[in-house]
């Protein structure tokens, strides 16, 4: 699985984030579900996560529990 590289501005400060596509995927997904910037959602993530927590780990994260809220909503 290939990493594959974007660019956020994130409070004024560009960042780059790697992920696997299957995780961007789910994140751009959500971007056009919630008519929202792909930079609003990492903000968010970034906002929440613990420091010490890498941002990608944190996204990753994320994407699993936007996934198992989505499961347990079609149970």
């Amino acid at each position: 699985m290939a990493l594959q590289k974007r660019s956020v501005s994130l409070h004024g400060h560009r960042t780059s984030v790697a992920l696997e596509s299957e995780f961007w995927a789910v994140i751009d997904e959500a971007v056009r579900a919630e008519s929202r910037s792909l930079a609003s959602v990492i903000a968010e993530i970034d906002d929440t996560r613990d420091p010490d927590d890498p941002l990608s780990s944190a996204i990753r994260v994320w994407v699993l529990k936007r996934a198992q809220w989505r499961a347990d909503q079609k149970a």
